[in-house]
């Protein structure tokens, strides 16, 4: 199993990575919270890893933070939950905000998250509320050194529909948020705000 990768970031298309480690490029997938963090392309980078083997696929997802890896792991044991609506909570909202909306039974603000519903919410209540505790997660969005690409709003609009969200409603969020000089990952991060009310 693959737990830990440091190697030099190669490229970042959220929320797909590639690390370079001894020659050989990693793909991984990874949430909004971890590539917010990440420096520049070519610098050094550590990640936490999850491993996944299935019948027809094998993935590995990459985390700054012991909470994020912690969270997706403890979501997917949730009936309903898979890898993309796990990185879809972890690139909504923070590990710490996350166990608040659990431990208060906040149903109507998880199902703001794309691919969950009152029923997964209602769910993720009940099974999650006395895992969170442990959550805390290292703040921090830093979005300095990040090159900004020549259709920044383009990218987000591809990174949000990975996401989840529909394809109306990124370009309604990406639309309102987006302003001039803003990279990708700025749009997607306020975007990513405003579809859940913060």
């Amino acid at each position: 199993m693959i737990g830990r990768l440091r190697g030099t970031l190669i490229s970042k298309q959220p929320p797909w990575l590639m690390i370079e480690v001894g020659g050989i490029g990693y793909e991984l997938e990874a949430p909004m919270s971890t590539i917010y963090d990440l420096p520049p392309n070519g610098k050094e980078v550590t990640l936490l890893t999850h491993y996944a083997v299935k019948e027809d696929s094998v993935a590995l997802y990459g985390f700054m933070h012991e909470s994020e890896r912690a969270l997706f792991r403890s979501l997917q044991k949730v009936s309903g939950i898979g890898a993309k609506i796990a990185l879809a909570v972890l690139s909504g909202v923070s590990t710490d905000h996350f166990a608040r909306l659990v431990q208060t039974g906040d149903v109507v603000a998880l199902t703001k998250i794309p691919g969950i519903g009152k029923k997964t919410a209602e769910r993720i209540v009940i099974e999650l509320r006395d895992r969170v505790d442990g959550l805390t997660s290292v703040s921090g969005t830093r979005v300095g050194g990040v090159d900004v690409p020549l259709d920044a709003a383009g990218e987000a609009t591809v990174a949000l529909q990975q996401l989840g969200y529909k394809p109306a409603e990124v370009t309604r969020l990406v639309q309102k948020v987006a302003a001039d000089g803003d990279n990708a990952e700025a749009i997607i991060r306020k975007a990513l705000r405003a579809a859940l009310g913060g």
